[in-house]
């Protein structure tokens, strides 16, 4: 079963890994959670500082 991961740099799905871990946001195992990488990272992100207000 491949593995989908989400490139920070190029805005791009990878199916496996093909670049610098650095630039991966990842492992999903479907194309279409890794699409959605950024907004899952912006939802956690908002939930965080909403955390940090209480």
């Amino acid at each position: 079963m491949p593995e989908y991961w989400y490139n920070v740099n190029t805005h791009e799905v990878e199916e496996g890994a093909q670049s610098d871990w650095t630039q991966l946001i990842g492992p999903y195992q479907t194309r279409s959670e890794a699409e959605r990488a950024m907004e899952k990272v912006r939802e956690r992100n908002e939930a965080w500082e909403a955390g940090d207000e209480d």
